[in-house]
């Protein structure tokens, strides 16, 4: 079985939030330019790669990846193993709560003992299907 790969929906309010944070972050650091400090410039360095760096690799790199015997969860520097023979309920939902997740359309992964994971494929039902298909493979 090839890999398959998909990416993250994003929402509207999410992406400006992001992108705002990420301005924000680049304005702050820049403005330590100024001051000519050492000590300054380097916690303006600090400040434009946490906070303009960290939520542009979110933006770019949250995807889903569906292998023969696991997913594969990414989302900046965060990463989940799912082993498919472990998922014991993929359900639709729009709960809030942090997660490697663009959106609030959002599923919510059971796995293992006690174990959950929220996700937001952009294209849900190819996904469900091809998840479904893979846990029956891997079973």
């Amino acid at each position: 079985m090839i890999d398959s790969v998909y990416t993250s929906k994003i929402d509207t309010w999410l992406l400006v939030v992001l992108l705002v944070s990420a301005g924000v972050a680049l304005v702050a650091a820049g403005a330590t330019l100024v001051t000519k400090s050492v000590f300054a410039i380097a916690i303006g360095a600090f400040i434009a790669a946490i906070g303009a760096g960290l939520p542009v690799w979110l933006l770019t790199s949250t995807k889903y990846t569906i292998g023969s015997e696991r997913l594969l969860v990414q989302s900046g520097p965060f990463k989940w193993k799912v082993p498919l023979s472990e998922i014991s309920s993929v359900e639709p939902t729009r709960n809030p709560l942090s997660s490697p997740a663009l959106s609030l359309d959002r599923l919510h992964i059971k796995y293992g003992r006690g174990q959950e994971l929220m996700i937001s494929p952009k294209d849900q039902p190819a996904f469900i299907e091809e998840l479904e298909r893979a846990r029956e493979d891997a079973a």
